[in-house]
């Protein structure tokens, strides 16, 4: 509560923060009946109320009430189906809702609303912009791997810069707590015969491979219990790899996948739901002799590839450190065999061009993407890249240019299909935000299923010359209010914020696009807008919304107060709540914003 209580219930006017000046003496006023400087008892609740009320939700309520005082079981039919859009489950959902939410008894037992029980309502989960089908686990995961999109992880370990930044098992533990079902292990000789984790040629310090092994074996299925994949970028010498080949076994046991399910040659990659409990190593493999042969050039160039396990598949540029010299002295390491044969599913490959990928490369095979070279082929071939990954698993990784472990906007390798875009996940900020976002839904499982135009391998879609199967959508928001928004700065006594709302649309090139509303001065308490935004979205299937809510300030950039990021699919349309988090995405509770959200189809006359 941004009130402060001075002793038991009496309230001083000096104590109160973040109501702006006219609205706190007006009301503290009123409330103060005994004149006394202070409120007491009845007084601090009436004062409450009224520093509380809502005039904007009453307005609402009364325009479909009869008598101002209740909703009837019919007039609140009347405004799910009309406002909330909720079709044919309205009166049903109404019931529910008034069971739920009516504080009364006898409001429930007589099936009507009050205004409180109203309120209640669109402050709840069920008034929430984001929709509750969503939060469940809801989506088909029996499809192949790669049809979704995978929450992942770029050098894991680190919790701060590629440089100079600290490793720690506890990069793995906070990435899987939040759902991360793709890390990173970048493993090196150690001394005494332990291999060891760290981000080679820098300064980042180093943690023991087994003690990495040991927090993904705990902590690997306590938020999801779906497939986790350990992207191996192995350095070691043949000695060092057989100790990573036991501490895999050994700690992780029965979670390690080592064999093809139920033992068959596949024919496509397994299931999210086929390899639930299982964790899943992907790396490079031996070639075997029956593998059909390629181009002269092309398999000398994947022998050197399968044999050089510093080549280019997924490390980064490794030349900004003066310890890069200690790489030339290297020798090239060969891999173990019994390292090879714990890659089932997920072998690394060398990425020369789609069609050299079509022609000898299998379903089970996966190549990594740097930011750039994933760039340049969207833009060149983005529809061969949908076609590519629509039957094969790709991973994106962040420039080794990027030292302070900044990331990259992922909505534009989602858009062409790639499935496994790593995220440097210590890094908070807007590119964390649309990661989040996209994988609230669906049980924070760390799966999200790729649009079906995303996962037909004859698809002509094209990221870059978007036509979406579906009609283009029209996008209507009203930011009307707020809800005790935070102080941007807490250590100056009487500071209060000028909020406004920024509506940021993420998705194709097209679409991407943002709007805000004008400032609201010196209240953060109970600031209205009532401000009208309009969008046009061709590919409403790849769009995230992102609602930003700043601090004006007309001498600098405006202050961060609050955002909350989620996909189209999982967007309620209707009078809705907007509950902020912070830029860590931790919740600002009570701190909200209200919104109107409808949406149209853009006629055919329109779209001409």
């Amino acid at each position: 509560m941004l009130l402060h209580q001075t002793s038991g219930t009496s309230l001083s006017l000096a104590r109160i923060s973040q109501v702006p000046s006219t609205v706190e003496n007006s009301n503290w006023h009123t409330a103060d009946t005994s004149q006394s400087g202070t409120l007491e008892g009845e007084e601090f609740v009436e004062f409450y109320k009224s520093l509380t009320q809502r005039p904007e939700v009453q307005e609402l309520f009364e325009k479909f009430s009869s008598d101002g005082q209740k909703l009837t079981l019919l007039e609140f039919v009347d405004f799910l189906q009309e406002e909330q859009k909720e079709g044919e489950r309205a009166s049903d959902l109404a019931l529910e809702l008034i069971d739920r939410y009516e504080p009364s008894e006898s409001g429930k037992l007589r099936h009507v609303l009050s205004m409180d029980g109203f309120l209640g309502y669109l402050c709840s989960k069920d008034g929430d912009i984001f929709n509750p089908t969503c939060h469940p686990l809801y989506q088909d995961m029996t499809q192949p791997l790669n049809h979704y999109y995978i929450n992942s992880s770029h050098n894991t370990y680190l919790v701060g810069d590629q440089l100079c930044g600290q490793s720690s098992v506890e990069g793995y533990i906070r990435a899987l707590k939040r759902g991360c079902r793709c890390v990173e292990v970048d493993i090196w000789d150690g001394p005494s015969g332990e291999p060891i984790v760290y981000h080679g040629h820098t300064l980042t310090s180093r943690i023991p491979f087994k003690d990495v092994v040991a927090a993904i074996g705990q902590y690997a299925f306590q938020t999801s219990d779906y497939p986790v994949i350990l992207s191996l970028e192995n350095h070691c010498s043949w000695e060092q790899q057989e100790i990573i080949v036991r501490h895999l076994t050994e700690i992780l046991g029965d979670q390690l996948l080592t064999t093809a399910l139920d033992g068959q040659p596949p024919t496509q990659l397994p299931s999210p739901e086929d390899l639930r409990g299982k964790i899943l190593v992907k790396g490079k493999k031996l070639m075997l002799e029956e593998e059909e042969e390629e181009p002269e050039a092309e398999l000398e160039a994947e022998q050197e590839a399968r044999l050089d396990l510093e080549a280019q598949l997924e490390s980064e540029p490794q030349d900004l450190s003066p310890r890069s010299e200690d790489k030339k002295k290297k020798p090239k390491a060969i891999l173990c065999p019994a390292l090879s044969a714990l890659v089932v599913y997920l072998k690394a490959v060398t990425f020369y061009s789609f069609t050299h990928s079509r022609e000898h490369y299998h379903f089970y095979e996966t190549s990594s993407f740097s930011e750039t070279k994933a760039k340049s082929l969207i833009k060149e071939a983005g529809d061969e890249f949908v076609q590519h990954n629509a039957w094969q698993l790709s991973r994106v990784y962040p420039s080794g240019l990027r030292t302070d472990s900044s990331n990259y906007n992922p909505q534009e390798f989602w858009n062409a299909g790639c499935q496994m875009v790593a995220m440097n996940m210590q890094t908070a900020g807007l590119e964390m935000d649309l990661c989040d976002g996209l994988f609230r839904q669906n049980a924070g499982c760390g799966y999200v299923l790729k649009p079906d135009f995303l996962r037909d391998a004859q698809s002509s879609f094209h990221p870059e010359r978007p036509i979406s199967p579906f009609k283009a959508q029209t996008l209507i928001i009203q930011v009307i209010s707020g809800q005790q928004l935070p102080k941007v700065d807490n250590t100056k006594e009487q500071s209060i914020v000028d909020p406004l709302v920024r509506v940021e649309i993420f998705g194709v090139r097209p679409d991407t696009t943002r709007q805000e509303t004008s400032y609201v001065e010196n209240n953060g308490f109970n600031p209205y807008w009532g401000q009208t935004l309009c969008f046009r979205i061709l590919v409403p299937e790849l769009a995230l919304l992102r609602f930003v809510v700043k601090d004006y300030d007309w001498k600098s950039r405006n202050d961060f107060i609050g955002q909350y990021t989620l996909p189209w699919s999982c967007m309620q349309q209707g009078y809705r709540h907007i509950h902020l988090l912070s830029k860590d995405g931790l919740s600002l509770h009570p701190a909200s914003i209200f919104v109107h959200i409808c949406t149209q189809e853009v006629s055919e006359e329109a779209e001409s």
